[in-house]
Formats: C-alpha cells, structure tokens, sequence
C-alpha cells in the first residue's frame, strides 16, 4: 500500500526517535564512560562478584598497546609495541523503559578475539579485531545493578603486518528498543536511476518481529528539513520501497550533497521505532576502456591507502584528528581512501560522505593461510606466522557481510575489496607458473613454483564465495580484490571472480593485460608515490585511478630499530603535509601549487628527489640543489627579490623544475608562471637564526561540548619570528582546565614517551592533542624549555 507523498510528508512532524550509532534503529545512547581495565588474564573476571576494586578506571576507547613501551624485543610488523590479554568490566543500574523492552550492546570495534559476559553469561565472541557488532542483552539484564565483562585477547600481539592496538579501541553503544524494531544496520539505500532532474531511488527495510497491522514507511529530507519524496506500505519482515526525487541534488566530490532518509515503523498511527541516516543520491559507471565515471562524468581515481591509526594517540583516533587529516588529503588533491586493510571506524565514512571523498572499503588482508609477519624489520630476518587465518573459516562470510551491511548507505563507498594481496607469490600460495623466465612479478617470490605450498587456484574458488556474499547484499557497487601476484592469478579464477581488478606495484602489466582481457576494468590498487606510476594512469584513458602507498605515516610495517612505522605518507604522523605530499599536490591538485625544497647538489649522480624539505640554512655557497614542485607550466627562483633561478619550463619526464645554486642567506621564493606570464602560486623559505622562542597555535579559539579534541601546533623561532627547521630542543606542555592526549612531533625513529608532557620537536615542529571535559571553562596551555622564551596559549 502505498499513499501520496504530499500526505506522508506532512506526517513528519510526528515524535521520531533519531539515534547516532552505526545500529540504526532504537535509541541508542554511548556507552564509553566509568569503565574499569585490568591487563591481565584472570578468568574469573567474567563473574559479576570479581573483585574489581583495585582496576583502573578509564573511559573508553581505549588502546592498552600505545601506552606500552617501544621495545627491540617485540615485533617490527606491529610497531614495536606490545599485545596481551586485558579485560574490561561496567557496573551500571538497568531501570526497565516502558514500550522499550529489548535492550542491545554495540561495540563498534574490539582488538581482538574479544568475549562478552553480562552477569556472567556469555553473549558471545567475535575475533575479528575490526568488525562491528551487537549483542542482546535483554535475556540476563535484570533490573538494578548489572555487570558487563568484555575479554580482549591480544595475546598474539605479532598478529598483523602493521599496527593493531590493543582494546574497546572504537566507541560502545548501549540501544534500547521495542519488541518490534528495525533490524541491526536494517535500513538499505541506492540509487537506482537518474535521467535529467529526476532520480529513482530504492529503500530496503529490514524488521525484527513485525506485529500485524504495522507500516513501515521511508522519507527523503533535503538539506533545508524539507520532504521531497516518500513512500508507505505494510509491514513484513523484508520490506522494499522506491521513490521518485524530483529536482535531484547528486553528490559529487565537489559538492557531497546529503540527504537525511528517515524511515519510521507505525502501528495504529503510532511510531514505534524509526532512524534517520545521511544519504547520497549518485551513479557509478566502470567501462574497460574509458575508466571510470562519477555522475556520467569520467575522472582519474587519485587516491591513497590509510591505515587506522593517528602515531602518539594509537587505534583511538578522535573525530577531529581524522578530519583534519582527511581535509588535508582533500587539499593536496587525493579524491579517494582505501581502507588498508580492513574496515575503519564509521566516523572515518562520515567524513567521507561530508567532504567529498571516495572510499574504497576493505574486507581483510589474509584468508585461509597466514602470510609472513616481519618481527626484525620489513622483509628482515625470520619472520613469525601469526594471523587471523585460524578463524577465517568459520567467520569471513559473517565479517564481509557485516562490513557491506554497516557501510552500504555511504554515498563514499564505490568499491568493495574482499581481500588484499592474498594472491602474494609463496605468501603462502604457489603456482607452476612462477617458474616462467619472467614472471612479471615485481614484488619478493620468496622463490619459484613450490609444489608443497597451498595451490593458487582456491584463491578463485574464495573470491567467487565472498564476491557472492557481497552481491546477496548489495549489488549497486563493484567487487574488486588488490592483486600482489596478477602473474599468478591471471592463472586462476580471481581476476574474473570481481568486477573490477585492482593491480598492486605491477603498472608495467596494465598494457599487456588490457590486450589480453579487453573486458577487464584495470586500475592501481597500491602504487608508489613515483612520477612514472602516475604517468602510467593519466596516459591511459582505460586506467581509472591510483591508490599511493601510503596517505598518512603509520605505526607499524616498521624498517629495523629504531623505527616506529613506515614513513612513505603524503602526510606525516602530525597530519601534515611532506614534500612528496606536496608533490603529489602539484601532479594531483585543481588548484595552484608550488612548492620548494632542498638538499646539497648531489656528488654521484643527478637525481632529483620528492623528498626535499623546505629549509635554507647551509654553508656559505655550498652548491644546493633547489626543486620546485608545481602545476603551473613554469617557474621562476628568486633570492630577497632578486632573479637567481631563470624561468624554465615543466619538465614532464621527472615533473620537477630544479636550479643549483651556491647558498647565500636570504629569502628563497619559487613562483609558479602561467602561460600568460603572470604568477600563479608562490613559495618562500628563509633562512633562519638560532632557536630563540616557542610559539603556539591553536586550529579552535574555543570549545562547544566536552569531549571536544583541538589541536595545537607548537614551533621553535629565531628572533625575528623565522621558524627554525632545523630545531630539536624540548618541550614541556602544562595543560589547565583539559587533558593532554599526546605529543606528536613526527619522528619515525624516536622510540621515546609520547603520552608525558615532554617531547622533542623534530624539524622545529610539534603537535599537542587536548582534549576538555568542560567546555565552560577556559584551557591554558604552557609551554617551557630551557634557554627558550615561552609560550602561552588559551582556549576559551
């Protein structure tokens, strides 16, 4: 039954229940405060009786392993950093809610092999250390005081090829709701058609115990509260509804338009339950020959591979650090993440969704076999085999359908990927044809054909299975798989098992396999930050994209002590840009840039680096090689104002300008020419004195609600306010009236504390997280180190 929008709209006004969490349904309410965490493995405390006295109490997200210690002891592959088991128990008071009588606990991610006791009884377990999930409270709640136990068992603590942590890492959800409800992430939404300024779209519901006489009804809002479009009909368990938008608003990239779709479940005229979610209304095309297209507008995929962690703060990643690091990815011209190698938190999508970002999500990094996990160093050493195999099994179907159920309304999500590199050569899978005299394969083989190593072909029998999972879900976006081996499994039934085949550091087969499969869709799935991996996607019109290993510096993957992560980001640990961010800004960005920096003239060989920092203290006419990275045709140098570079065009065999000069102190500026001669973008560097005063900024003057995260960039300066580049000195931060959650300077070899109060700054930079409890009362935030003048900063 179905009844005119004019009528349902107008209903609207009706009481609805809107609920934050990722569950979508009920009312959900966060679960994170006056936890207690003991890291230990006591069995007994699952029982509500535990004496529990004695347990720190923290609130969560919580991540043990970033307050541990950096140790050469421990493995490279997770960043040094121990695991464990801890467990972490609540004590809260259950007051039954008339019309309410389910009650639910939703974590949004635990590391991992967690267990959940209420009262005792266990709820369940769920070892994936990524996947979101819920459990029923409902049949051991009693009213009064109750118990929750949550077992997180990192024992295993080199489980992984990167960074982990430990813990209720992600937030935790408490949903009450009625008999009848929305099911878990029950609400389905995609755009079906859009033909001029009209849009097809289709709402999927799912009920759990719909009652007879029930109807379930779904709305569009546009941005100004105004209803749009609607649809209504009785209820059943599985319940499909389309509607017609005129005057559409599609999102895009440049102007990520959401609307809120609301869908509400009435009985006798009554709402009994309902959510509101964020929705995107936009087309994908994928064609082997022109790419892709957003909104029937073909573009190139300039994306990048992030990981889930932010340095000094771990696993636990407040919202308005993700922003800002995703803002700053916007900025140097990345329109795309991938989730590597797992699904992220659901704060991370939002994001996406707001700014105009596409996501490519992920389902895991290993299946059925463990791959090498490096314990001395990337590629050094022994490496250990511990992984997430052992569960695979009997978990991966339920974790891809979770992660396609939790993400689907995400007008940023356009691909999904069942797997990362599972297709590695002897990692563990082998195939006869990996004794070819030339394999293709530009990544270790750790040897040719090995008979007694798992045979390749059940790598297409997988991804046939998870592919099918993925589309009993969801057939509105493509299936892809990041292909290590594409030698390998052009062997198999992998590359035609997805849509869309993702091809890892291997651009010199994208020529060759288009020949050879005309109607495959081929595009960068990891690539390096080098030129001419760049030049292999925007020279041909059948690759869509790229994805740079990596956006961000990760912990974890880490290279021989002392090495925290691995440093191939575009951004730094803080969030900030590096030269090759920078440079990937000139090949990537819509906007001008230009960019310089410098090394001494290379001795041996003529190289040109993406690497150059932007400082200009040397000897006196040392010869310094100057590179300027730009998206104007043109550059020019100039020292104090004066000419000492002379105009030279683009150079698009390395995409770099560069001038040797002999130093001399001054004011270095790179101007980016147009073709008609004028300055597009400019770029200066000067040199500076000796480190004279702290200075501090704030990217908040104040504070709206608690909990709320600023961060503060702290710089050394000579006497005439020149930021030193070249400082190391170090900073004590006193922080009043808030937390400080860490310092984070950037280092990828300091092994040292970054959760005191006491970091040095490397190249004359540091960054602070604080955090306020009260946003009413002013933080002051002091900052001191000896022989400098200090500084002192105020958040009100």
């Amino acid at each position: 039954m179905n009844i005119g929008r004019a009528a349902l709209c107008a209903a609207l006004s009706l009481t609805t229940f809107c609920g934050e969490a990722q569950v979508s349904f009920g009312h959900p309410e966060k679960f994170n405060d006056g936890w207690l965490f003991n890291l230990d493995n006591i069995e007994e405390s699952s029982r509500p009786e535990f004496a529990d006295s004695t347990w720190r109490t923290l609130n969560l997200p919580h991540d043990w392993s970033i307050e541990g210690t950096y140790s050469p002891d421990l493995a490279s592959g997770t960043g040094y950093l121990p695991g464990g088991i801890g467990w972490y128990r609540k004590h809260f008071t259950y007051t039954p809610t008339p019309g309410l009588e389910k009650t639910y606990i939703y974590f949004e991610g635990v590391y991992n092999r967690s267990e959940v006791y209420l009262n005792g009884h266990l709820l369940g377990k769920r070892p994936s250390g990524y996947a979101s999930f819920m459990y029923d409270l409902t049949p051991y709640l009693k009213e009064g005081d109750n118990v929750l136990s949550v077992k997180a068992d990192h024992s295993r603590y080199a489980d992984s090829r990167y960074y982990t942590g430990s813990g209720i890492y992600r937030d935790v959800w408490l949903v009450k709701a009625p008999a009848s409800h929305i099911a878990q992430w029950g609400v389905g939404f995609e755009t079906v058609a859009v033909k001029g300024k009209k849009a097809t779209v289709k709402g999927n519901v799912a009920i759990e115990n719909p009652a007879k006489g029930m109807e379930v009804s779904m709305s569009l809002i546009n941005a100004d509260g105004k209803c749009v479009a609607s649809a209504k009909k009785r209820a059943s368990a599985d319940n499909s509804l389309t509607m017609t938008v005129p005057d559409v608003k599609l999102w895009s990239l440049e102007n990520p338009y959401l609307y809120t779709l609301r869908t509400e479940v009435t009985r006798d005229g009554k709402v009994v339950d309902s959510s509101d979610i964020p929705v995107g209304i936009r087309t994908l095309a994928f064609n082997p020959n022109t790419g892709f297209a957003l909104n029937g507008k073909n573009m190139k995929v300039k994306g990048v591979c992030i990981h889930h962690d932010a340095g000094a703060l771990g696993a636990v990643v407040p919202e308005e650090v993700w922003e800002r690091r995703l803002r700053n990815l916007k900025n140097l011209g990345v329109n795309a993440l991938r989730m590597s190698h797992n699904p992220q938190a659901p704060v991370v999508y939002d994001i996406a969704d707001r700014i105009g970002l596409l996501i490519m999500d992920e389902a895991s990094d290993e299946w059925e076999f463990p791959k090498r996990k490096w314990i001395k160093g990337w590629n050094k050493g022994t490496p250990g085999f511990d992984g997430t195999y052992d569960f695979f099994e009997e978990w991966i179907d339920r974790d891809v359908a979770d992660m396609v159920r939790r993400d689907r309304n995400h007008p940023s999500v356009f691909l999904w990927s069942i797997g990362n590199e599972v297709d590695y050569p002897n990692d563990p899978y082998s195939h006869s044809v990996l004794d070819g005299e030339d394999s293709g394969i530009s990544q270790p083989m750790y040897g040719g054909y090995n008979p007694e190593a798992p045979d390749a072909m059940r790598i297409g029998e997988i991804a046939k299975r998870l592919t099918k999972v993925v589309k009993s879900i969801d057939t509105s976006r493509p299936t892809t798989g990041a292909l290590a081996g594409v030698v390998m499994s052009n062997e198999t039934a992998y590359p035609e098992a997805v849509d869309v085949v993702g091809y890892n550091y291997t651009e010199d087969r994208y020529d060759q396999d288009h020949k050879t499969y005309p109607d495959r869709v081929i595009y960068g799935s990891e690539n390096r930050s080098d030129y001419e991996a760049w030049k292999a996607v925007r020279d041909k019109d059948f690759i869509f994209g790229q994805f740079i290993w990596t956006g961000i510096d990760y912990l974890g993957e880490s290279g021989a002590w002392p090495s925290r992560g691995l440093y191939t980001g575009l951004l730094d640990f803080t969030g900030n840009p590096k030269p090759r961010g920078m440079f990937r800004a000139s090949l990537w960005s819509e906007t001008p840039v230009t960019y310089i920096g410098t090394y001494p003239k290379p001795r041996h060989g003529d190289w040109l680096s993406i690497d150059a920092w932007d400082s200009w203290n040397y000897e006196p006419d040392e010869m310094i090689r100057v590179v300027c990275y730009t998206n104007s045709p043109k550059a020019r140098l100039l020292l104090d104002g004066k000419e000492v570079g002379a105009v030279k065009p683009m150079d698009d065999a390395s995409g770099i300008i560069h001038w040797d000069i002999p130093f001399s102190p001054g004011k270095l500026t790179a101007e980016g020419i147009g073709n008609d001669g004028n300055v597009e973008s400019k770029y200066d560097i000067t040199t500076s004195g000796r480190p004279f005063a702290i200075q501090a900024s704030s990217d908040k003057t104040s504070f709206t609600k608690p909990g709320e995260v600023a961060h503060v960039t702290i710089e050394i300066v000579d006497e005439n306010g020149v930021p030193v580049k070249l400082a190391d000195n170090e900073i004590r931060v006193n922080v009043k009236g808030g937390e400080l959650l860490g310092l984070e300077a950037g280092d990828n070899s300091d092994m040292g504390n970054y959760r005191d109060n006491r970091q040095r700054v490397f190249r004359g930079r540091l960054l602070a997280y604080v955090r306020t409890d009260n946003p009413a009362e002013p933080m002051t935030i002091t900052l001191t180190s000896p022989l400098l003048r200090p500084a002192t900063l105020t958040i009100k």
